[in-house]
């Protein structure tokens, strides 16, 4: 006796898709804050859990809370406004600023020196105490948190100063990547630019930007360091901006670098503000400039003084003065000459020969 063919089984009954927030333009309380610029995903889920974070004059406790644009939302009784495009500023960290929001000791911070008019910012990365240059500012929390994954593969370097005379051979185990209590440090590029005096200038590339990791690798060598610049971040570059300056980078930029999707770019911005130490208001060139080679400070002055550090072999010089005119130009502004002669040329001194 033949047996009747088996029926296919059904098909399992598809999971319960999560709910779709695209259609209502809702997102959770954590990317919403981390979006308008208030802290990273994780430190707003810390809020929350702390009770900091309002919903409609609601104390929320938990992350999985969701909000649209209809929604009041206020982080300790203070109102926070939905983000808006993500923007990026580069900043010239001034020695002897914090990079943090607060600073237990009451020490001045880089958002203290910021200008006013600036919106709520957070710093990509950080710089310590004792160093200098380049800072990365940004009003998106998503930005902040993508630019400092080291998977962006983005080189950072530095200027470094160090005390002694090290042959080029020492930088050797920076080079190939060194463990330090049991960390383990990714390659280095190191380059002996100079020697220059009791100090040799140095320029450091690294791409994870662990905790003082230069100053660290350079201890871990038998040297110190007593001055440190950064002068770029990936395709970002501090040139000539001033101590204390801060400049927005283009939205175009923004969509070129990072393929971000940008607004139209509104008219070139206005000149670079910023406060230099001490909190002296100051102002340069127009703002959104990133292109180009990293600065080299100059010359450190004379009897020790601390200085710029000195300029790369690798920076094209720059030409100065205007274009000549042409000799067969008027200059401008100048009546044009009379041509002399073709046949009767001009006796010596520019007078034309008497005629007989």
């Amino acid at each position: 006796m033949t047996k009747p063919p088996r029926r296919p089984a059904k098909p399992a009954a598809p999971a319960p898709a999560a709910a779709d927030t695209s259609a209502t333009g809702a997102e959770r309380i954590a990317k919403f804050l981390s979006r308008a610029g208030v802290a990273s995903r994780r430190d707003a889920e810390r809020m929350v859990a702390e009770g900091r974070v309002a919903v409609n004059g609601k104390v929320i406790d938990t992350p999985a809370t969701t909000v649209t644009a209809k929604d009041r939302v206020s982080v300790d009784g203070a109102p926070v406004a939905a983000g808006g495009p993500p923007r990026l500023w580069l900043y010239h960290k001034p020695e002897g600023l914090v990079t943090s929001a607060r600073d237990e000791k009451g020490r001045p911070t880089v958002f203290d020196n910021l200008p006013e008019d600036m919106p709520r910012v957070m710093s990509i990365g950080r710089l310590d105490l004792n160093s200098e240059g380049l800072l990365l500012l940004t009003n998106d929390g998503e930005l902040k948190r993508r630019l400092e994954l080291p998977s962006t593969g983005w080189l950072r370097k530095y200027r470094v100063r160090v005390n002694g005379r090290p042959e080029d051979t020492v930088f050797e185990p920076l080079r190939k990547g060194i463990t330090i209590e049991g960390e383990k440090f990714q390659p280095m590029t190191v380059t002996l630019d100079r020697q220059q005096g009791a100090n040799a200038w140095l320029t450091v590339g690294i791409r994870e930007g662990r905790n003082r990791e230069v100053r660290r690798a350079m201890a871990a060598i038998g040297l110190v360091v007593n001055r440190l610049i950064r002068v770029s971040y990936g395709p970002f570059r501090l040139e000539d901006l001033p101590a204390g300056g801060v400049q927005e980078v283009r939205p175009r930029v923004l969509r070129d670098q990072l393929g971000l999707d940008m607004p139209a770019e509104p008219a070139p911005g206005g000149p670079v503000r910023g406060k230099a130490p001490g909190g002296k208001a100051t102002e340069g060139k127009t703002a959104g400039k990133t292109a180009g080679k990293a600065p080299a400070p100059a010359k450190p002055a004379a009897g020790g003084k601390r200085g710029p550090a000195p300029a790369s072999a690798d920076r094209p010089a720059r030409g100065g003065g205007s274009k000549p005119v042409p000799a067969d130009r008027p200059a401008p502004g100048k009546p044009a000459a009379r041509r002399p002669s073709a046949t009767r040329p001009p006796a010596p001194g520019g007078r034309p020969p008497r005629r007989g």
